[in-house]
């Protein structure tokens, strides 16, 4: 799972660079909103998705100890 979210990590990228936009005014979306604005507006939702995706499936399990952790760490060093 975690190659299949690198691979739409780089995609993103990729796609970030919406070169085909820059030279386009019209056709606005809705009546009012530049086609670049619009593209990058689904851009981030699409982004946002996406670390979504990774906190839950490539999240490494390690970190959820951290606070049991330091409280141990804590009682050794007080007594």
């Amino acid at each position: 799972m975690k190659w299949v979210l690198y691979a739409a990590t780089i995609i993103l990228i990729v796609l970030h660079q919406d070169f085909w936009n820059w030279d386009k005014v019209d056709p606005r979306w809705f009546g009012f909103l530049p086609v670049g604005l619009w593209y990058h507006a689904l851009f981030c939702v699409a982004a946002a998705i996406l670390l979504w995706l990774f906190v839950a499936f490539a999240w490494p399990g390690h970190l959820e100890n951290v606070e049991h952790e330091t409280t141990n760490a804590t009682i050794k060093r007080n007594a």
